[in-house]
């Protein structure tokens, strides 16, 4: 038997890698990380509308509640001004007969609605005059009651009551007012 020699090629790993085709091409690496970075980007503008939108849809709904309350709560004053010239016809017939036990029974029953629905009287006699629920229709001398004078600007006669619906002012009371 002849021998015959064997020639074995070294490979090594290094020259492997320089290869175009090789397993671990550079330009295969850049462009997976090109791709991974535009992907990466598209999320984040997908996210940033995401967000976005969600917010805008948030406050969208907060608008909507607040226009539904306002529009509640203005149906409601109107309706409940309608009856504040019912309410001055029963007070000025309960003043001009006092001991009438019906005008009395009326009167009673639409306080205790006015009551119901958050409508309350302005108190004004013996009050400082506030312009946001007081409107002066007079101004008179200081009156001298028992030696105790009243001080200026001090409601002294209410001639029309004034009326709040919650913290709003319905309408205000018309007073007369002390020097």
């Amino acid at each position: 038997m002849e021998e015959k020699d064997v020639k074995i090629e070294e490979v090594s790993i290094t020259e492997n890698a320089n290869t175009p085709n090789g397993p671990t091409s550079n330009k295969k690496t850049e462009t997976d990380t090109t791709e991974i970075e535009t992907l990466n980007n598209q999320l984040a503008e997908l996210q940033d509308k995401y967000l976005r939108l969600a917010a805008e849809l948030e406050n969208t709904r907060r608008r909507a509640a607040i226009d539904a309350e306002s529009s509640a709560k203005n149906r409601a004053m109107s309706v409940a001004q309608k009856f504040l010239p019912v309410m001055d016809a029963i007070q000025s017939a309960l003043n001009h007969n006092p001991n009438d036990d019906g005008i009395k029974s009326m009167a009673l029953a639409m306080e205790n609605a006015f009551a119901q629905i958050g409508i309350t009287k302005i108190e004004s006699v013996g009050q400082t005059l506030n312009p946001k629920l007081h409107n002066a229709i007079q101004v008179i001398e200081s009156p001298n009651n028992a030696n105790k004078k009243t001080q200026p600007n001090t409601i002294v006669e209410e001639m029309q009551t004034g009326y709040m619906f919650g913290d709003t002012v319905l309408r205000t009371a018309m007073v007369v007012v002390s020097k």
